[in-house]
């Protein structure tokens, strides 16, 4: 019996470590367009990738033919969602680099460019991650393609209004 255990354990801890090499790469990049953080100091997109590993880690005996690669970036996109609108826990009242392209964008328009751009994810789906009818991320992703094409004089980034950050 402890052998068969152990055997799982071993099993597990194996699969996930192979899932892990392969994704965290481009999961932290995912949670450094998503912070906007520079690539040469990003503690709180480490913090999300931490996060978003760990959670997958928790949930691997019942994915059952789901891609882990799925949940980790939903956990990475909702963690993100919920600690930008309240401002506190583990991200503090950190503000994206001036530096980075995505800086003027408010977090939602990040978080839907983010999941339909470089992720690939479909429209309908990234509505229903969000809770969001289809035509608002349609309209935020839109609107943060032109933002980031098509930047206007150097400002400052949109204030992170908790009430309308991500609204």
């Amino acid at each position: 019996m402890r052998d068969r255990r152990a055997a799982r354990d071993t099993r597990r801890a194996r699969e996930f470590e192979a899932f892990a090499a392969g994704a965290s790469g481009r999961l932290l990049h995912a949670a450094m367009l998503l912070t906007a953080e520079a690539p040469d100091a990003n503690p709180r997109a480490r913090r999300l990738l931490t996060l978003a590993l760990a959670h997958t880690y928790a949930r691997w005996d019942r994915l059952r033919g789901e891609d882990p690669y799925d949940c980790a970036r939903q956990y990475l996109a909702t963690r993100f969602a919920r600690t930008t609108w309240h401002q506190y826990g583990a991200f503090g009242r950190a503000r994206p680099d001036p530096r980075s392209p995505l800086a003027a964008l408010t977090p939602r328009e990040r978080l839907v460019l983010v999941l339909r751009l470089y992720e690939g994810v479909a429209e309908e789906q990234t509505a229903a991650l969000l809770g969001l009818p289809v035509e608002r991320v349609h309209t935020l992703c839109d609107r943060a393609t032109a933002t980031v094409l098509h930047p206007g004089p150097p400002a400052a980034p949109r204030p992170a209004n908790p009430k309308t950050a991500l609204s």
